[in-house]
């Protein structure tokens, strides 16, 4: 009976050391979470666009004839596409030009192509077109078209809303019976809503 109680005595003894004994709990850790980090979005220049502008220019003849100080302003509208960094587009812009020590005025219609490269919220950009200048009896009466050519700058002051500034340069050939030619020079600030 003796070799009973210790064979028991060894096969619990041994059943106990294969339970592995004491096993500490396993506590699970929360997942780390990286912090997110807020990604700017592109701004997008594409669409249709339409403003006010204001400015102020020279117009002369090429035989220094005709040399008068204007104010000019008016409407523009026009459209952009954004391929990225580029950014090209076209717009119809009219100007009521009132000349300076001098009772006539006039009309500039321009239609220009654009092309820009995106910064962002600021948009440098370049232009070139026709213009159409038409005055009144007391300005001499000119009906022409020509070529109009400038720089300038956008800036987004938020998603709808962009101001501006430009200088652009007028050339008309043969404007009067002498064959004279009429360069303006307009600097123009420009606000637009982007639809």
């Amino acid at each position: 009976m003796k070799f009973v109680a210790l064979t028991v005595a060894a096969s619990l003894a041994a059943s106990a050391s294969f339970a592995g004994g004491y096993v500490a709990p396993v506590v699970e850790t929360a997942p780390v979470v990286a912090p997110v980090v807020p990604v700017e979005a592109g701004t997008d220049w594409t669409g249709f666009y339409a403003g006010l502008q204001y400015g102020q220019g020279n117009a002369e003849l090429s035989d220094d004839s005709f040399d008068r100080d204007y104010d000019a302003y008016g409407l523009h509208a026009g459209y952009l596409f954004d391929f990225g960094k580029m950014i090209a587009g076209a717009e119809l812009d009219y100007n009521k030009v009132d000349l300076d020590e001098n009772d006539g005025d006039g009309d500039l219609w321009r239609l220009r192509g654009r092309v820009g490269y995106d910064m962002g919220k600021f948009q440098p950009y370049a232009t070139l077109g026709a213009a159409r200048i038409s005055t009144n009896d007391a300005a001499d009466d000119i009906s022409e078209t020509g070529i109009t050519y400038g720089l300038g700058a956008e800036y987004l002051v938020t998603d709808k809303f962009s101001v501006g500034a430009e200088y652009s340069r007028n050339d008309f050939s043969d404007v009067v019976v002498d064959g004279l030619d009429l360069d303006t020079d307009l600097v123009q600030v420009r606000a637009s809503y982007r639809f």
